[in-house]
């Protein structure tokens, strides 16, 4: 499998961050097999479960926060299989906005 959960970060200053998470399929075209992907984020989060059916942006979540935490993404396809990725958040301070490997 070659997807991987990535994120993006803004500093917005006062110890926060607008950051999105997303899944990448390297170009391979294996997002096209994904029906719908479904975060679990950490549990001080509103809402701490999100599905995201949108394949635009690789099934991208937009959200907000002051720290870092483990991310998790459960990858649903459209034939049933269903596969766990995992991503440690990156924000950081400098440069302001960027994107995790």
């Amino acid at each position: 499998m070659s997807l991987r959960l990535r994120n993006t970060w803004e500093y917005k200053g006062d110890e926060w961050w607008e950051w999105a998470a997303y899944i990448d399929d390297d170009g391979t075209g294996e997002l096209s097999k994904v029906e719908f992907v479904e975060y679990k984020l950490h549990e001080t989060f509103p809402e701490p479960i999100r599905r995201v059916d949108a394949r635009k942006g690789g099934f991208r979540l937009d959200s907000e926060g002051w720290g870092s935490f483990n991310l998790k993404a459960f990858v649903h396809f459209k034939d049933g299989r269903k596969s766990k990725l995992q991503h440690e958040i990156k924000l950081e301070y400098t440069p302001k906005t960027g994107t995790s490997n």
